[in-house]
């Protein structure tokens, strides 16, 4: 039982954090408008696809992460 709690308490922090992050993510500037993120405009289309943002914010939390969890 004593795993499950602690699982339990893990999934909130992840949660909350997530939480923050949303709420937090607009008031970014540079967040989703970096070189390399696809615009394509057309008449009645927009495809918006920000590849770069998504690497960057991979290898910060890649970082973070291998921090945190190290055995």
């Amino acid at each position: 039982m004593p795993d499950l709690g602690r699982t339990l308490v893990m999934l909130g922090i992840a949660v909350a954090v997530v939480g923050l992050v949303l709420m937090v993510a607009p008031n970014i500037p540079w967040l989703g408008k970096l070189p390399g993120d696809v615009l394509v405009r057309r008449e009645r289309f927009t495809l918006y696809f920000p590849i770069v943002t998504c690497l960057v914010v991979s290898v910060v939390l890649t970082v973070i992460m291998n921090l945190f969890f190290r055995n």
